[in-house]
């Protein structure tokens, strides 16, 4: 089974394979027999954001289900989308959901599709400064060093965060997404709610023209090259940054307070927009003492009718199972388990889909 490109499998090193105790057919609903789950080899593509949680969950289902294979491909949110558009995968990937525009390059538009939400997660800012162990910034000298404003690591404003840490008077090596990318669109979107310069002059978009710094494809490749480059910072999901044992800065959330990625800040911040749809998703920034303010749901896209019976039924009871016993997965690798009522989401629109002509779930 695929498990992901440029450097994905690397940083995965040490996951356990181990098959899940857990049925698959989730709350209440008892196990499905193999002959309710369908067969057949499943195509994804898309977001790197989630890739961890995805490896080990498909591989953990097709040990339950050896029917059901799964070969995934950690492309970027916008490839994600872009193959789903074209009809070459069985479900897309992205960390943020289609927009109008989006689902109208979709063949037959937006009823012909439903968006998911899979697993919440968090972006650390990551950096690779010797002999700084604890660094702490905020949100505006964070925009100010990605806008080229800020650009030695002893510059005053960082400096006043620190108090009493010797940063060293060399420049700071800024590293971005290349491609386009979910990742980049949530620190895009802090950015832009906490400096409004970066609002005005870059925006909030999964690919943006970067004022300073060099680009990277996928949360692999920043991590290289965060961790190869003296002086750099970068962003990265947190799974990447626990896997290739990353630092990453303390940041300063909407309560004042110096905070770093982690599992109980993701859910502290979702908490804060209980109404997650695909046209509300944003959770940067919020409220909370132990709110991290850069966390971000993810999200796959599945046709509302998959004409091959085995294959629809096999995509919808893949999902059902990820959104529902098969969060433990990802919890076990720096993700939130889905809120009671994203999870409902999840469910709910998991139910429009049919398969040769006939609803999987009711």
């Amino acid at each position: 089974m695929f498990v992901g490109r440029s450097g994905v499998p690397a940083l995965l090193i040490g996951i356990a394979a181990a098959m899940l105790a857990a049925a698959c057919g989730g709350t209440g609903s008892g196990t499905p027999t193999p002959v309710d789950v369908g067969t057949g080899s499943l195509t994804g593509a898309g977001a790197t954001f989630p890739a961890p949680f995805y490896t080990k969950a498909f591989f953990d289902y097709a040990a339950k289900y050896p029917q059901v294979t799964v070969n995934y491909q950690a492309i970027g949110s916008g490839g994600g989308i872009s193959a789903f558009q074209k009809g070459t995968v069985d479900f897309g990937a992205s960390d943020v959901p289609m927009t109008a525009a989006d689902q109208a390059k979709v063949p037959g538009g937006a009823t012909a599709l439903v968006q998911v939400p899979t697993t919440l997660g968090v972006i650390a800012v990551t950096y690779n400064l010797s002999g700084v162990s604890k660094l702490q910034l905020d949100g505006p000298t964070l925009a100010n060093i990605y806008l080229g404003h800020i650009t030695k690591w002893n510059d005053p404003a960082i400096a006043a965060l620190n108090s009493g840490a010797t940063l060293p008077s060399s420049a700071i090596q800024v590293v971005h997404r290349a491609d386009s990318s979910g990742t980049t669109y949530h620190f895009t979107d802090y950015l832009a709610k906490v400096s409004d310069e970066w609002k005005s002059k870059v925006g909030v978009a999964k690919a943006v023209s970067w004022p300073v710094g060099i680009g990277s494809a996928q949360n692999a490749g920043v991590a290289q090259s965060v961790t190869s480059t003296a002086g750099a910072i970068g962003y990265n999901e947190l799974a990447y940054v626990v896997q290739a044992n990353m630092s990453q800065a303390y940041l300063k959330n909407a309560d004042g307070n110096f905070v770093q990625a982690s599992v109980a800040g993701a859910t502290a911040a979702a908490s804060h927009n209980p109404s997650v749809s695909p046209t509300n998703f944003s959770i940067t920034n919020e409220p909370g003492a132990t709110s991290y303010p850069i966390t971000a749901f993810s999200w796959v896209f599945l046709y509302t009718s998959y004409s091959e019976a085995t294959k629809g039924r096999a995509v919808v009871y893949l999902f059902k199972w990820l959104v529902t016993d098969g969060q433990s997965d990802g919890t076990s690798l720096q993700y939130a388990a889905l809120p009671s009522a994203v999870q409902s989401l999840a469910l709910a629109n998991l139910k429009t889909v049919q398969a040769g002509g006939k609803a999987v779930l009711t």
